[in-house]
């Protein structure tokens, strides 16, 4: 292939606008088992909507469990557009969140609350789930997502916004 000599790059191939974060390897496609495991940053996907979570931590995050407590035992649209039957849902809660009651529907969604920060409770979590179960993780944490092994699927927040109306 020719290339330009003003940019040392192969013709017709586009140089990106400017030099970001290293990027991981592509996940391979989803692989899920029968029985999905969705673990969910609360934290993160709580601060995805601007509906005035922050004023009231702890009720908004409550209120967030209440709606994906309906998720457990159901198939459901995968962010890659297959199909994921969630057998569990856990949601790990930090900080002010930690002080949130059971969910509406005791036992559909468990809660982890962090000791410290949310992101190292995720990864923990996974990483004793991780070969045993399938597993889904929902964050658009990048940093977290660096830190999860690269076989687990990660949808974004959206993804679950969407499958309870939020």
């Amino acid at each position: 292939m020719p290339t330009d000599p003003a940019c040392a790059v192969p013709a017709g191939v586009r140089r990106p606008a400017r030099a970001g974060p290293v990027r991981r390897p592509a996940r391979a496609g989803p692989s899920y088992a029968r029985g999905v495991i969705v673990v969910v940053d609360l934290a993160n996907v709580l601060g995805s909507r601007p509906d005035g979570w922050w004023q009231d931590r702890a009720a908004a995050a409550g209120r967030l469990l209440d709606r994906l407590a309906r998720l457990p035992g159901t198939e459901v649209a995968g962010p890659r557009g297959d199909v994921v039957a969630i057998d569990r849902l856990i949601t790990v809660v930090e900080g002010a969140a930690r002080a949130i009651p059971a969910p509406a529907g005791s036992g559909a969604v468990e809660v982890v609350r962090a000791v410290r920060d949310g992101d190292s409770a995720i990864v923990a979590l996974v990483d004793d789930l991780v070969g045993a179960v399938g597993v889904l993780v929902v964050t658009a944490d990048r940093g977290l997502r660096q830190r999860l092994p690269t076989s687990v699927p990660i949808a974004g927040p959206n993804w679950l916004n969407k499958l309870i109306d939020r």
